[in-house]
């Protein structure tokens, strides 16, 4: 189940559901520990006229979106209870706080009374048991705790808390939980009770015909009983309104801080555009980790989630942050790398977001052989992802800072890490993490990162090195071109091996990584015939042809496979790949029509809150994978300001504010 809204101030992430429900609550770190359990929902019920239920029954209509200004917005209709809610959700940019503003219309023809239940269920430091959680009268608030993880929980209508409340066990013992208490409209108000545990309050509003009645609901996450209190006592003192408005305002003020030209693109493209940009900062944190997803829907149908630092996923997204003029978040990301690199110079697999590494699926052992277990793209991301960061930043300090420690290690790393007879790199796991071999794309990513690093290696003065990297990388571009381009079909191989007998061996299955690495990473120009015979042999045998459309990520792929009429799911990343190349070679405004249909073919994918995933199922276009997916959203960044820079380039409009110009 995707996630409908995703918020995230550097510490903490939350995400919610396409019923309005907290799923996900990571907290301290963006991506680590999720407080709310993998499977656990904070259930929303509704009493009125001796009759109950609950917004995820299959009675309700809900629909959720987003706005501008960071904020949820999110509408559940009962007809069978004449009934409406309207929740306005903002999470704190500066504390932890998450705050809701429930708006109830009563439909029905006579005043009624109506009582609406939220439920909380935690799994506080990502365990099972030995949490408490209790009423504590002296506030009228509901806490849970476990050792140094604290959530507190309040409401309030017109300076009055919540009206009922209780606690009790959470699928233990044979509970089902403390919100079974409310399905009969009353609350046990049981005050304390520890293990796997849920709470439940209540608010109780009479309502006229044809009115509304409106409440605030809040939960404040901390390392301590203390701190929670603190923040709920900030509410009460400055209003949950008051905080709610001025999150909402510095968040229009930082995705208007950039004047962009947005010429000719459509009103829903430019919001996505926009959207995309909340998306991705909510998945930042504070010390510099960039997540892939924060949906842990993906541990219920695997092994793990997506709640890890990818190299390869987060230098996409810090150069797309860079391009938005969020350097700083940018610049924390390039830090977390100095911090991770190994002292061989080179990238592991995935991190979390404290900087540990995380699990991994890429063995150390091939075919008998002891390897490297790394994809070798993720190292040469980072620093074709920091030439990005200078350009933007001209910040000549901080690349200094991390020349020693980071770009001339990786870079040695890559010099070293070749094979001595062909040129190109040794066997990696390729940038789907799952064949290991000699990649085109892995190539083509190392060339451009060992070009980053001659060139800062020029800025710097350090000749000797720039001499070295710079010659390797003009290797490393001959050496694909010499035995990675298949000249008699005009394509570019997707891998080489070694087979059984030791003697090199090629898969010709067609991807679209391999010609679009070419492109990307600069091998070739752009409409080089080479390059664009690729291009076009790549769009015909990946191209998805049904009514969804878009273009899948290879042959046979079986990644989340439904269909055998299609060489697999169309994803939005390498849809907005061949996009991207589409804006490279255009010579007018028309050519740009095919970018725009394609900007908003992806639009059209989205989910309602502007929600990007990682693919589509080729027939229905439901979304399918891990939701929101930063990748996704950065591509669309990166695409559309491609598209703008082209504009600029081909003066169909004078001048395009960039935030760094």
């Amino acid at each position: 189940m995707a996630k409908s809204l995703s918020f995230g101030n550097g510490s903490l992430l939350i995400c919610t559901d396409h019923f309005g429900r907290v799923r996900d609550i990571y907290y301290p770190f963006i991506g680590l520990e999720n407080q709310a359990g993998a499977s656990n929902a904070h259930r929303i019920g509704v009493w009125v006229d001796g009759r109950f239920s609950w917004i995820d029954d299959g009675s309700w209509t809900v629909d959720v979106q987003s706005d501008l200004s960071y904020t949820g917005l999110t509408t559940a209709h009962s007809d069978s209870l004449q009934i409406e809610l309207h929740f306005t959700d903002v999470l704190s940019h500066e504390k932890n706080i998450f705050l809701r503003k429930i708006k109830v219309l009563n439909f029905a023809s006579q005043k009624r009374e109506v009582r609406i239940f939220f439920n909380q269920q935690f799994e506080l430091f990502h365990s099972e048991k030995g949490d408490t959680a209790y009423y504590d009268p002296q506030n009228n608030t509901i806490v849970h705790y476990e050792g140094k993880r604290a959530i507190l929980i309040n409401a309030n209508m017109n300076g009055h808390g919540f009206t009922d409340y209780t606690v009790g066990l959470f699928h233990m013992e044979g509970k089902e939980g403390a919100f079974k208490d409310a399905e009969d409209g009353v609350l046990g108000k049981n005050n304390i009770e520890h293990g796997s545990v849920d709470s439940v309050i209540g608010m109780t509003m009479e309502i006229e015909t044809d009115s509304t009645g409106v409440f605030y609901y809040w939960f404040t996450v901390g390392e301590s009983i203390d701190e929670t209190k603190e923040l709920n006592l900030y509410v009460s003192q400055h209003s949950a309104e008051h905080i709610m408005k001025t999150s909402r305002d510095y968040w229009s003020a930082w995705i208007e801080r950039s004047n962009w030209n947005l010429y000719g693109l459509s009103e829903n493209a430019i919001n996505l555009f926009l959207k995309s940009q909340f998306y991705l900062r909510s998945h930042v944190d504070v010390h510099g980790g960039i997540i892939a997803s924060g949906d842990s829907d993906m541990l219920q149908g695997g092994r793990d989630t997506y709640a890890y630092v990818w190299p390869r996923d987060a230098a996409y997204v810090a150069v797309a942050l860079d391009w938005i003029g969020d350097r700083h978040s940018a610049r924390k990301f390039f830090d977390f790398c100095n911090h991770v690199i190994t002292e061989g110079g080179y990238m592991m697999h995935k991190y979390r977001p404290d900087e540990s590494l995380g699990s991994s699926w890429h063995g150390y052992v091939v075919d008998g052989h002891s390897e490297l277990p790394i994809q070798e793209d993720e190292t040469a991301l980072i620093l074709w992802a920091l030439w990005e960061h200078w350009l933007v930043s001209r910040d000549l300090d901080f690349i200094e800072s991390l020349y020693e420690s980071f770009i001339k290690k990786a870079a040695t790393f890559m010099v070293a890490y070749r094979d001595p007879y062909t040129g190109l790199p040794k066997s990696s796991y390729n940038l789907w993490e799952e064949k290991f071999g000699i990649h085109t794309y892995t190539a083509s990513s190392v060339y451009a990162g060992l070009l980053a690093a001659a060139r800062f290696a020029d800025l710097l003065g350090k000749d000797r090195s720039e001499h070295n990297f710079h010659k390797a990388a003009n290797e490393m571009r001959n050496a694909i071109l010499k035995h990675l381009y298949d000249a008699e079909q005009g394509y570019f191989l997707r891998s080489s091996f070694l087979d059984e007998k030791g003697e090199m061996a090629f898969d010709r299955a067609i991807d679209a990584s391999s010609a679009y690495g070419i492109f990307l990473f600069g091998v070739l120009p752009p409409d080089d015939p080479r390059l664009t015979g690729a291009i076009a042999r790549t769009k015909e045998k990946l191209s998805i042809h049904t009514p969804v459309g878009g273009i899948a990520r290879y042959e046979e792929d079986q990644y989340y496979h439904v269909a055998d009429d299609v060489p697999g799911n169309p994803w939005f990343i390498t849809t907005l790949w061949y996009t991207q190349h589409a804006i490279s070679i255009a010579k007018s405004d028309h050519d740009l029509d095919s970018a725009r249909a394609e900007l908003n073919w992806v639009e059209r994918n989205a989910l309602r809150s502007g929600i990007l995933s990682e693919q589509l199922n080729p027939h229905t276009g439901e979304q399918l994978g891990a939701a929101p997916l930063t990748w996704s959203h950065a591509e669309y960044v990166r695409t559309v300001v491609m598209y703008l820079d082209k504009l600029k380039e081909l003066n169909i409009i004078r001048e395009i504010k960039k935030p760094y110009e």
